[in-house]
Order: C-alpha cells, then sequence, then structure tokens
C-alpha cells in the first residue's frame, strides 16, 4: 500500500505542474517506458522518431541491461532539424525501478523512471533530466507466444541550456510494447503536452 501511495503522489504532482514547451525525454525523442522491461538479461535495437514541431526525425541506437527490478540503458544516435540546420547529436541513460506489483486491491505495475542526456549542435547544448512514474499491464495473447504491454507514463522534465533559461515540462506518454518471440520485440509511443510527437523501435532480446 505505502509503495502505491507513493507512486500515486508523484503522478499527482507531475499532472499539476504547468510549464513551458520544452522537447522529450534524455534525448529529446519521444520515446516513453513500460513499467517493466521485455528482455531478461539485456537488448539492444533501434529507434525512429518523429519529435514534432522543428526535427524532421530523429535516428537512435540503444543498449539495456537488467538485474533484479531493475535496468540501466544508454542511446546514442541524431536528429535532423527542419530546413536549414547542422544534425544535433543525442546522448542519453536512463533508470527504471520497479516498485509497484498488480494484486486484485489495485490492477496495474508501476515503476520509478529517471534519465539525463544530451541534445547537441548548432545553437543551444540542451541537458534533459527526466523523472516519472509508468503504470501499465502486460497481457499474453492466448496461443502464441506474443506479449504486448499497454502503458502510461506521465514525466517531469526539467530542461538545462535553453536560450530563455532553465526551464521544467511536463508530458503525458502513451504506449504499448509488444514482444513477439524469444528474441524479438518492438516498442510504439507518442506524447501529449510539453513533449509530442510518435516513436517507434525494434529490439533485440535475451
Amino acid at each position: 500500500m505505502r509503495l502505491r501511495s507513493c507512486g500515486g503522489l508523484l503522478v499527482a504532482a507531475v499532472v499539476a505542474l504547468g510549464a513551458e514547451k520544452v522537447a522529450a525525454q534524455e534525448t529529446g525523442t519521444p520515446m516513453f517506458r513500460a513499467p517493466y522491461r521485455a528482455f531478461t538479461n539485456h537488448e539492444f535495437g533501434a529507434a525512429f522518431s518523429d519529435p514534432g514541431k522543428g526535427v524532421q526525425y530523429a535516428i537512435e541506437g540503444f543498449y539495456s541491461y537488467g538485474r533484479g527490478s531493475n535496468d540501466f540503458g544508454f542511446r546514442a544516435g541524431f536528429a535532423n532539424p527542419e530546413g536549414v540546420g547542422d544534425t544535433r547529436i543525442l546522448l542519453g541513460g536512463n533508470f527504471r525501478t520497479r516498485l509497484v506489483s498488480y494484486s486484485e486491491s489495485f490492477p496495474l505495475d508501476g515503476a520509478l523512471t529517471v534519465g539525463a542526456g544530451l541534445n547537441l549542435g548548432d545553437g543551444d547544448d540542451l541537458i534533459y533530466l527526466p523523472l516519472g512514474f509508468t503504470l501499465g499491464r502486460r497481457f499474453e495473447l492466448e496461443g502464441s507466444k506474443t506479449t504486448f504491454t499497454p502503458y502510461v507514463h506521465p514525466v517531469i522534465v526539467p530542461l538545462l541550456g535553453a536560450a530563455g533559461g532553465d526551464d521544467v515540462g511536463f508530458a503525458l506518454g502513451l504506449g504499448v510494447d509488444l514482444r513477439f518471440s524469444q528474441s524479438l520485440a518492438a516498442r510504439v509511443s507518442g506524447g501529449l503536452g510539453d513533449i509530442e510527437g510518435v516513436g517507434i523501435a525494434l529490439t533485440y532480446v535475451r
């Protein structure tokens, strides 16, 4: 009960926060996270996203590994701005820890997420420090090895280095993780609020 209360308080605090426009999570792309990982030990993959206004597209590679209820991830790539502008370099890391397990009294699983990342290039160099709490539930398709996990992921995103001064944004991420087999998974996510856009990732899991 105490863990569920903590998660609820964090979500309420996030929803209550108002902010100016910021770009996204730890690297400036709209890739959100389910409450638990699709892999057992580690994964690596690639993500393609449309971060919304000002950016045509972004491409990233990533690697994650897990131990117990925790997992850590690293990602790197580039974003192509709209119009005339240099390519932005994206670097980031993230951490997720499972805090809530579903039960008869609470139907969802939940995890705390923390990230840090850089968005570098011509103009302002930006630092993102997202903090969020993700809630969802994994389901299995009868008669197959496919599982899917719909989730909601509210985040607070402190933004450092913007031309108008440091800022804090809020977004509500919505997504679904799909695992098709022992080694192949996919993710689709999108954002509302200060983080907009959509993204898809394919990943090899072990």
